[in-house]
């Protein structure tokens, strides 16, 4: 059971939270957020335009100019710039909030939004494709390797599954820091993490896997900060439905010897049901636990995929 000091610090965008902070006085306050997330998360809320001295309410800012290198200026008063304090405000956010394990950010926010931000440009027409919001971009860039996700993107239960994956993988890291890294906690933090590498990317799951491999003359601070920086890239691509059936393939092969033919085609069934879409992931998933359950095996029970973060959240049931 998750308690308020065993909650992992998670930066959000304040209006998220249901705080009054809007350009209108406003919020945009999340259910999820608020309600569901807020059991395993300690929050620590930010508003970058109130921080940068704007009041509520307050004149509205928007992105104009270049989609990569946008400036923010009122809606109104074109001679209100805040961009430098926006961008400034982000790098000082990820220099003093170094304990935080992501980030939750309000979406189309011209200081929070991660992608798809209209864009402005000087004929009175949004570019194309739109682009980051300031703090955000700052943010990010100082800090690349932390999870952060859109509000609204976490409504897609593929990718709120993705995230907290990421967040909860994140926060493993950071205590395995905090107890003293050594190179074998390296290797057995890899050990654990081998099925979930391969569901999000079997690609990168070889390379770090051949990165700890070659390792023998290479700085322990420096292998883990290159391994580290890979393990979060492929723990950010989305597992599909063909590598989640791999995996449970890959799973259901340490049993294969002890369950009787009528269990083996049951499972087979369910992950074959899994892969063309006619059930979710926690389908065959219970199944294979159950098994494991039955015939125990240390290096599977490891395994950070069976359940990479709280049971209770049930992810995996839309997925």
């Amino acid at each position: 059971m998750t308690t308020a000091k065993n909650r992992i610090k998670v930066g959000i965008s304040a209006c998220l939270l249901g705080a009054p902070v809007r350009f209108n006085g406003g919020h945009k306050q999340s259910h999820l957020c608020k309600t569901v997330l807020a059991q395993y998360f300690e929050y620590v809320s930010v508003c970058p335009e109130q921080a940068i001295g704007l009041g509520t309410p307050r004149e509205p800012i928007r992105l104009v100019g270049d989609t990569l290198k946008p400036r923010a200026v009122g809606t109104v008063n074109s001679e209100l710039d805040v961009t430098d304090e926006l961008t400034a405000y982000g790098q000082q956010t990820a220099a003093q909030l170094t304990d935080l394990c992501g980030f939750i950010l309000m979406q189309k926010s011209p200081s929070c939004g991660m992608e798809r931000v209209k864009v402005y440009q000087y004929s009175g027409h949004t570019a194309e494709h739109g682009g980051i919001g300031l703090f955000a971009a700052a943010l990010m860039q100082a800090q690349p390797n932390l999870p952060a996700e859109e509000d609204g993107r976490l409504n897609d239960p593929v990718l709120r599954e993705n995230f907290m994956t990421r967040v909860f993988a994140y926060a493993q890291w950071r205590e395995l820091l905090n107890t003293g890294l050594t190179l074998k906690k390296l290797y057995d933090f890899h050990a654990r993490y081998k099925y979930q590498l391969m569901a999000n990317s079997p690609a990168d799951c070889t390379a770090l896997g051949r990165m700890l491999a070659n390792s023998k003359k290479e700085r322990l601070g420096i292998l883990a900060n290159n391994y580290f920086s890979l393990f979060m890239s492929a723990l950010k691509k989305i597992a599909n439905r063909g590598s989640h059936t791999n995996v449970l393939q890959h799973l259901s092969g340490y049993i294969k010897k002890s369950l009787d033919s009528d269990d083996k085609r049951e499972l087979q069934a369910l992950i074959q049901q899994y892969r063309n879409g006619i059930v979710p992931l926690i389908v065959p998933l219970t199944l294979l636990k159950h098994h494991f359950n039955r015939h125990p095996d240390r290096y599977i029970a490891e395994q950070v995929y069976l359940q990479p973060h709280p049971e209770n959240l049930s992810l995996r049931n839309a997925i």
